[in-house]
């Protein structure tokens, strides 16, 4: 059986998180996927993404995904990263959108007029880089990672929780912002740990070992 199911919609190069997966996962395998019985079968999940979200959404639903998603976020060990987090959402501003509706709230764009630093300099949207993650509430997956840790970032819109409970982690960038989402088997990361150095590879070993 496969350990760890990568979802593959089209949407980006998933080789960095399959990598990243596989270095911190010993001998479990990891495979990428478009095929929903794959995913089905898998013991856990991992749903990436890079691209728009309408782009995102038609993907998913042309390669017959759909319910494998949602079943696969019911009950087994699920990690969404990046558009991934964005997608378990009821609705994006980018495009106008439906999302899949697991999660209650909105993905919405960073307000350019609002986008000033302490120090008075304009910000820059997309928000790219590395930024440091405030821990919301303790979770396992934090475990072994400090508050306050740098992850990398590439967005211009983020997740705005209806039920505050849900945010795992907060950032700053103009506004603070609900940076990574938890509830019972899922946990949702705006950040990419495949790209975030020992921080990203802790995150993702403790997802490989994470028994909700």
């Amino acid at each position: 059986m496969t350990k760890v199911a990568i979802i593959d919609y089209g949407m980006g190069n998933l080789r960095s998180v399959a990598k990243a997966i596989e270095h911190v996962a010993g001998d479990s395998p990891v495979v990428i996927t478009s095929d929903p019985a794959v995913v089905r079968a898998a013991e856990r999940v991992v749903f990436p993404g890079q691209g728009a979200m309408p782009d995102c959404m038609r993907e998913l639903d042309a390669r017959g995904l759909r319910a494998a998603v949602l079943e696969a976020a019911r009950d087994k060990p699920f990690l969404g990263i990046c558009i991934g987090q964005q997608m378990l959402f009821e609705h994006s501003e980018e495009g106008d959108v439906p999302g899949l509706a697991v999660m209650p709230g909105e993905v919405v764009r960073f307000d350019d007029a609002r986008m000033v630093a302490a120090d008075g300099s304009r910000l820059k949207v997309p928000h790219m880089g590395w930024n440091e993650v405030w821990q919301a509430a303790p979770h396992p997956l934090w475990e072994g990672i400090g508050d306050g840790e740098r992850f990398y970032f590439v967005h211009s819109y983020y997740v705005a929780p209806a039920d505050p409970a849900l945010a795992a982690a907060h950032t700053d960038y103009g506004l603070r912002f609900t940076s990574a989402v938890a509830r019972a088997n899922i946990f949702a990361a705006q950040f990419h740990p495949e790209k975030s150095a020992a921080a990203g590879l802790r995150l993702l070993s403790n997802f490989i070992r994470w028994a909700p």
